[in-house]
């Protein structure tokens, strides 16, 4: 009875089940019909493409060295009385202090008797001028020879008291020299003399660079050439050393060498330092042999783009268009300047620059560009 009952009830309730899972079905259906849809494009960052007017940065490199160098020698022959203390290898002499001095009595007496060889060359014109006016007054009105009024002896007379002057000044030059002193503010490179040492006319004792000047020489590649400034000459440049303790200087560009070297195809420009060894400054020293950075402002130009160079693949560069789709666009690299190219031709002011590309970019592809407070809303949580 019981079966009877059960096989008759269980239809119904089949179709009851079946007809609540429908329900439950329509009702998750229509719940994720009302979600909203997933946005799966990537996310980039823009930025708005400004044309500028942009000055050229030149860099190049040199090795620092004197304007100068002299090889010191003895003017005058004798015995080396004294040396300056600094005038050793490595010291520093100021314009005008005295090196060293050589043994001057044979210099003094040679001074006397310049000067009395000279009183008696002027007595001797005296006189001679005395006896030709006597000659012309016994002469008078007559027509005399230039012998009778002692013409010749005038001339000889005059030409001793200048060879007298002449001897004098050499005396003078040669007593002076006894005392040699520096050109000008120098750092000492060698010496070769001591006290008691004799020394000839003309034997080279030592060697001085100058210090008041120093200059750099350095390359500027054929890339370069076409970005130098009209006005070059006294164009103010930035010279700088390498390593921890950097030392950065100032100079003008002085002049082109006027040449290219025909193995490297580069020009020649030279810069100078006024005063490197800081002797009127408190600025650290400049030293010769300093290989430096210098660094000139170029050329400015009008109306460029200057991009950093992840940016530029292949001279390829992604924009945005208006359809928030990703386009490729071919630009002219007019110059490369450090972490940055510049960019002349390809773009156009308002282009909107990708700065993020997706992993594998593809022409057309559809992006979302991120908003400012992603990025603030990113940094914080990071």
């Amino acid at each position: 009875m019981k079966k009877k009952w059960f096989k008759k009830i269980l239809p119904l309730v089949i179709l009851v089940i079946g007809i609540g899972g429908m329900n439950v079905i329509k009702a998750s259906g229509e719940k994720e019909g009302e979600q909203e849809a997933v946005d799966i494009r990537p996310t980039v960052k823009v930025e708005t493409a400004i044309a500028q007017d942009y000055q050229v940065q030149i860099t190049s490199y040199g090795e620092v060295k004197p304007l100068e160098s002299t090889m010191v020698s003895a003017q005058v022959s004798g015995e080396v009385l004294s040396w300056h203390s600094n005038f050793v290898p490595g010291g520093l002499v100021l314009r005008g202090d005295t090196l060293f001095t050589i043994e001057k009595d044979a210099y003094e007496a040679a001074l006397l008797k310049a000067e009395a060889d000279l009183s008696l060359a002027q007595a001797n014109l005296i006189e001679e001028q005395a006896r030709a006016n006597v000659a012309k007054r016994e002469a008078g009105s007559s027509k005399v020879s230039d012998l009778y009024l002692r013409k010749p002896q005038m001339l000889s007379a005059q030409a001793s008291v200048k060879s007298a002057q002449a001897r004098l000044k050499i005396a003078k030059r040669d007593l002076d020299n006894c005392a040699v002193k520096a050109p000008y503010d120098a750092l000492v490179i060698q010496r070769n003399l001591g006290v008691g040492q004799y020394v000839n006319q003309g034997a080279q004792v030592g060697e001085l660079y100058n210090i008041e000047t120093a200059e750099v020489s350095f390359p500027i590649a054929g890339f370069d050439r076409d970005f130098l400034p009209a006005d070059i000459a006294q164009k103010t440049a930035q010279i700088t050393t390498k390593g921890h303790n950097a030392i950065v200087r100032e100079g003008k560009i002085s002049r082109d060498l006027g040449i290219i070297d025909q193995a490297t195809r580069m020009s020649q420009l030279v810069v100078r330092i006024e005063d490197p060894y800081s002797l009127n400054s408190s600025q650290p020293p400049l030293k010769f042999g300093h290989y430096v950075e210098v660094s000139f402002a170029g050329k400015t130009l009008n109306q460029i783009y200057r991009l950093p160079q992840e940016l530029v693949n292949n001279r390829i560069i992604w924009v945005l268009d208006e359809n928030q789709e990703m386009q490729p666009q071919r630009v002219e690299v007019l110059r490369e300047e450090g972490a940055y190219f510049l960019i002349s031709e390809g773009l156009k002011d308002q282009d909107q620059l990708i700065l993020t590309l997706p992993e594998y970019p593809q022409k057309g592809m559809k992006v979302k560009v991120a908003k400012p407070n992603d990025a603030q809303v990113n940094q914080q949580s990071s």
